[in-house]
């Protein structure tokens, strides 16, 4: 855990504009919990001078600008937020995202079930049936980490990526499973494809999920992913949702 002797989070420097407050070194929903909320925290009062908050599995970034707001001070403001409790700033959400599994849109679904010692039908199956834990985005605009893969279908990511997917691709790799809104080369395994746009700067609000939400995936026929990949791309939200 990269935490201090006294159990607080270290602080450490990233550039001369940049703060990272480190929670832990592992992915854990007791640690996400604590960078949310101070994210929550600095978010509802923020000081002048702070310019953006990037919150990860394990810590959160704290951009700044040092000609108004110097590292003591942001520092010593942390410390205080840090020993009141604080709450989101809304509540969680449990997100319910169709997901096909089926050709074409599991381009590796097949290979990875056969590592894994399964077969496409029980990895999918498995992958369907977990709860996930919205950690963070990262990578490029709207690419979702999740954790809480099954440990079932856990495998390691690919050597050497593979050739770009198809975008909205739902992947799984590293222990984790995520969601890449744009087409791109991987090292992750493309095990389905989600009608959903999770990034849409047409939208009021461009990401769709907010760390520390919940999420299933709903397995639906290619038939119904091209219905509801339409209604997508004409402006409507295809996910369900409720409160967690």
């Amino acid at each position: 855990m990269s935490l201090d002797q006294g159990g607080r989070p270290l602080f450490l420097d990233a550039g001369e504009t940049a703060l990272v407050v480190e929670f832990g070194r592992i992915v854990d929903p007791a640690i996400s919990d604590r960078v949310l909320a101070l994210d929550a925290a600095l978010a509802a009062a923020p000081p002048e001078g702070l310019r953006e908050l990037v919150p990860t599995y394990r810590s959160l970034m704290i951009h700044y600008d040092p000609l108004q707001l110097d590292r003591a001070t942001l520092v010593a403001l942390v410390e205080e937020r840090l020993a009141v409790p604080a709450t989101r700033n809304r509540a969680a959400t449990l997100w319910t995202l169709p997901c096909c599994y089926e050709p074409p849109h599991g381009e590796d679904l097949a290979e990875m079930a056969a590592l894994l010692g399964l077969t496409a039908v029980e990895a999918a199956a498995i992958h369907a049936a977990a709860l996930y834990r919205v950690y963070m985005y990262g990578f490029s605009p709207g690419f979702t980490y999740l954790g809480g893969l099954p440990e079932q279908i856990a495998i390691s990511r690919r050597t050497k990526p593979r050739p770009p997917h198809e975008s909205k691709a739902v992947l799984v790799g590293g222990g984790l499973s995520a969601i890449a809104s744009f087409s791109m080369p991987t090292g992750w395994y493309v095990v389905g494809r989600t009608p959903e746009r999770l990034y849409a700067p047409d939208r009021p609000n461009a990401f769709l999920f907010e760390p520390g939400d919940s999420l299933r995936f709903e397995p639906i026929d290619p038939a119904t992913f091209a219905a509801l990949d339409a209604r997508a791309e004409a402006g409507e939200i295809v996910a369900r949702r409720q409160a967690a």
